[in-house]
């Protein structure tokens, strides 16, 4: 009988394995489809915008919202996943329903007002973070602000919808669906660019955003979830979600401002500074997207599960199996960056205005940023688990020790090795994040009880 059990979990768990590998691996495809896809989207815009004003007023105009999708509406998703999991496993679905509803019409609710005041604060905050631009641009840029705040509530849906599905180990289609966006904003431009100049990038971008909105709802209806703005109170489920939903936002926060602090300090130094950290990023956030994105996501509704379960046993299993091929995986492409560096920014970039001296400037930059990716894909499986956990006050103070240590690793790292000190700075607050999230996975699993 003894045997017959053992046998019995090893095959549980491989299967557990083989599901969370399958997950990973249908992200990433996705994912690399929709790079694709975006790639023909900013080829398009190329080709019938060039490097204009009206393009360099768009993209000002698209920075915020952007960046408040990211804070808030996939905040929430971290926040709400653990616990809907949890409410459904053990109160039922009717119950999870209730908390969706309430939680759907809160993150509504807070998108709506974020955009209204965004709407009323535009013309005192546009003049600070376009300083440079003309008057006539500047004015461009707001009225193109204007005319994208929706994006932020349709996009915010979306993405709130995509957690929700991910839940229900559903990933295939949710990873797929922004490639909807960029073919949306691909066939609206060249339909109407021709009529509408720039402004028919901006309407392709409502239209692709509202699709992707509809498309995400309708799916997770499809699969058992209502989309539904309806307050069922403050009860328990609700509170939880609640106070793990504030940390969350705060550390993303504390990320963006890391991405501040790093573009202002590089702005000291010699010209060209801004641009080589961002050129170098541009290769290693393709592959932290693809690597640790899928990775998260596939890990996070197992744990959830296994926590309910109260499962230890497991989770100590799938954090040991993880956190090991997540290593696997991207150290080898570290490795390969690194060496590589110079080669890949001299065939990717060095062309027209982008010399050979900018290639030998970018390529220390890229390969100090490399050194982060195996300690940030593998620390994803301690962020989710934390997460699953619903101690996401440890991932707070996580954020802020690192925002403490990349302000000081700049200082120093960045007056001898230039800007390639701060992508050095960057990966070496990586390691303790690794670090400080391994820590408190282990404190946190109960100890293994052996027989």
């Amino acid at each position: 009988m003894a045997t017959i059990a053992r046998a019995g979990r090893l095959k549980e768990r491989a299967s557990v394995n083989r599901r969370i590998l399958g997950a990973a691996a249908s992200v990433t495809a996705a994912s690399v489809l929709v790079k694709l896809v975006a790639t023909l989207k900013e080829i398009t815009l190329a080709a019938f915008y060039g490097r204009s004003d009206a393009m360099d007023a768009f993209l000002m105009a698209a920075l915020i919202p952007g960046l408040l999708i990211n804070l808030i509406a996939e905040s929430m998703g971290q926040a709400l996943a653990p616990t809907l999991i949890r409410v459904r496993e053990q109160e039922g679905h009717a119950s999870a329903q209730r908390l969706l509803s309430s939680a759907t019409l809160c993150l509504s609710l807070l998108l709506a007002a974020v955009s209204a005041a965004l709407a009323v604060l535009a013309r005192g905050v546009f003049p600070l973070i376009a300083s440079h631009f003309p008057a006539g641009k500047l004015n461009l840029a707001e009225q193109m602000f204007d005319g994208l705040l929706p994006v932020i509530l349709l996009t915010g849906i979306a993405t709130h919808c995509t957690a929700v599905l991910n839940s229900l180990e559903r990933f295939v289609l949710p990873a797929l669906a922004p490639a909807m966006i960029s073919v949306v904003i691909v066939a609206g431009v060249l339909a109407a660019g021709g009529k509408l100049g720039i402004w028919a990038l901006v309407y392709a971008s409502l239209a692709g955003a509202l699709a992707h909105a509809i498309l995400m709802a309708g799916t997770m209806q499809a699969c058992g979830y209502r989309f539904q703005l309806r307050w069922h109170g403050m009860n328990g489920p609700t509170r939880e979600v609640a106070r793990q939903y504030g940390p969350v936002l705060l550390s993303g926060v504390v990320a963006s401002g890391g991405l501040l602090v790093d573009q202002a300090m590089a702005a000291s130094l010699p010209a060209g500074s801004v641009s080589a950290l961002a050129y170098a990023n541009r290769f290693v956030s393709v592959v932290l997207t693809l690597l640790a994105g899928a990775i998260a996501t596939a890990v996070t509704p197992y744990f959830s599960a296994m926590i309910v379960a109260a499962d230890w046993a497991a989770c100590r299993r799938t954090l040991r199996t993880w956190v090991r091929i997540a290593a696997m995986v991207s150290a080898p492409i570290a490795i390969l960056l690194i060496a590589a560096s110079h080669t890949l920014v001299r065939i990717v970039f060095q062309r027209g205005a982008f010399g050979p001296r900018d290639a030998a400037a970018v390529a220390p930059v890229l390969a100090m940023y490399a050194l982060q990716i195996p300690f940030f894909v593998s620390s994803r499986v301690y962020y989710r688990f934390l997460v699953a956990m619903r101690r996401t006050d440890l991932i707070l103070y996580c954020g802020l020790i690192n925002l403490a240590l990349d302000i000081v690793l700049n200082l120093l790292l960045m007056r001898w090795l230039g800007v390639a000190g701060i992508a050095l700075a960057t990966s070496l607050w990586t390691v303790s994040t690794f670090l400080f999230l391994g820590y408190w996975t282990r404190r946190l699993l109960p100890r293994e009880v052996t027989p």
